[in-house]
């Protein structure tokens, strides 16, 4: 049976799927691994992430019968290596807040707003700093552009993760080459001489062949040499492309160790807003993008304390069975959380203008501190700071018509997907691959590029094809939730000072 291979490096696990020509999911492996806080840097080791690869391969079947492969990974963070690939500084991920006034700079010399999180950032504030290591860069990528070129040579990424590292212009589906000057010559202005498009990947678009895995690599993964690869992406685009979201007016939540909002846009300018983010789908359209880099870890460290007490009574409860339950749980407890707010900020928040996290619990003197209004505030705390932004692109004008979601903190139905259609105030569809977006979509892009038909748009090519018959379930909002949601937002938005001078003294 031939099959394809789609290759994901999240931010808790390396995951990877075989998927047939059915686009049913074959075989799956993963690899459990999480960042460490090195010199107030978040960073994550690339030989783990090499060995962690492998791992999830280890547990795919008949690698033999592939005949195609992608990789995804977290999108944006800072990747540097000298002109032999040497790794100059440890990769910065998208978890670090530390590029303020390089986002600053940058976005107002373009009149584009530039995140802390983007690759150009992240330079361009070694430049401001003098970082030893900045005369020496010869090329930046992501981690799925790194491992990308470790199993081809190709030193390549998507158009969807190119847009996470520099502008992209929509008419040349390429950096936006006016601002790469004013890059440039800003860079120039500190003492350095850059030409940026000579360090950055280059940009491929969605169905374009990538390279081919080479002898070295398939030595070191099992993988038959010679079979080609699609353009590496991020997750946010394999979001988009697993949940059939890159058809303007479509969008996604995406929803882990993060949580992020995509809706495509049926025009190719929006007036510039602090906290959206135009970045592109796998094949080139624009996508407004609303991020919290918070969502499900404060969750999973608690749920990993409840094990922890079980087991001291002698419980065997797996901690899978103990979400499902929790989760269903919640649905007990009262519709604004019985005066519970919680803050999950394992991270800064730029939302909310918090630039490192301290998670919190903050509860009114006559709350009700039971087990299911606490999780139910937990679970709120995934969807608040992204409601935020929900609430910005309402004001911005920019509509959806249809939102899907999809990632972990949907794998128990019918709790989170109802709590977030009251949330958001929009009904919130799930397909039945809602738990694993990320290989799956990768996977389809990778199929996209081997089956299509000749000159098929992405778009048409997952609606006829791929969920033609995919079952889903939609949830709508519902008042009493949406009420005592609204009613916790407002204890969120009134606490945030206290969450604010938490993280800058502690």
């Amino acid at each position: 049976m031939d099959t394809i291979l789609g290759i994901e490096l999240g931010s808790t696990r390396i995951k990877a799927v075989t998927i047939d020509k059915e686009y049913n999911v074959i075989s799956s492996g993963d690899y459990t691994w999480k960042s460490t806080l090195e010199n107030g840097i978040w960073t994550y080791s690339l030989d783990e992430a090499v060995k962690g690869v492998c791992s999830a391969l280890s547990s795919i079947s008949d690698l033999k019968n592939i005949k195609a492969a992608a990789v995804s990974g977290m999108m944006h963070g800072y990747l540097a290596f000298d002109k032999d690939w040497n790794l100059l500084v440890p990769f910065r991920t998208w978890m670090n807040s530390i590029c303020e006034q390089a986002q600053n700079i940058l976005s107002e010399a373009f009149d584009f707003t530039v995140p802390q999180r983007w690759s150009s950032s992240h330079l361009f504030q070694a430049i401001l700093r003098g970082e030893e290591h900045v005369k020496d860069v010869a090329h930046i990528t992501t981690i799925a552009g790194y491992i990308h070129h470790l199993l081809t040579g190709e030193n390549v990424v998507g158009i969807g993760e190119a847009s996470g590292m520099f502008p992209i212009d929509s008419e040349t589906l390429d950096y936006n080459a006016e601002m790469i000057a004013k890059y440039n010559a800003l860079c120039a202005e500190k003492g350095f001489e850059i030409k940026l498009s000579d360090i950055l990947p280059r940009v491929m678009k969605a169905g374009e062949n990538a390279g081919y895995i080479t002898e070295e690599a398939a030595l070191l993964t099992g993988l038959p040499a010679g079979i080609p690869l699609a353009p590496p992406e991020g997750d946010g685009q394999t979001g988009m492309t697993a949940t059939n979201s890159v058809t303007p007016l479509t969008g996604n939540v995406s929803a882990g160790t993060s949580i992020f909002t995509m809706v495509v846009l049926d025009k190719d300018k929006i007036k510039r807003n602090p906290n959206i983010v135009i970045i592109m789908t796998p094949d080139g359209k624009p996508v407004a993008m609303v991020n919290a880099n918070n969502c499900t870890s404060d969750m999973n460290a608690w749920v990993g304390m409840f094990c922890e007490l079980l087991e001291t009574f002698g419980c065997d409860v797996s901690k899978n069975d103990l979400f499902t339950e929790l989760y269903k749980l919640s649905l007990d407890g009262a519709p604004d959380g019985g005066g519970v707010t919680v803050y999950n900020f394992v991270n800064g928040e730029m939302l909310t203008h918090i630039n490192s996290g301290i998670p919190m619990i903050i509860r009114t003197p006559d709350s009700n501190l039971t087990l299911s209004n606490f999780i139910r505030a937990q679970l709120y705390s995934t969807m608040s700071t992204l409601r935020l932004g929900m609430d910005i692109l309402k004001e911005e004008g920019i509509g959806v018509k249809r939102l899907t979601a999809h990632g972990g903190l949907f794998k128990t139905p019918g709790v989170c997907q109802k709590y977030m259609a009251s949330a958001y105030d929009t009904a919130i569809t799930c397909l039945s691959n809602a738990g694993e977006g990320g290989p799956y979509g990768i996977a389809l892009l990778a199929s996209y590029m081997l089956w299509r038909g000749e000159n098929q748009p992405l778009d048409e090519y997952l609606e006829k094809r791929v969920f033609a018959n995919v079952e889903s379930v939609t949830e709508y909002p519902d008042k009493n939730i949406a009420d005592g949601f609204n009613a916790y937002m407002e204890r969120f938005k009134a606490g945030l000072c206290a969450e604010k001078v938490a993280a800058e003294n502690m």
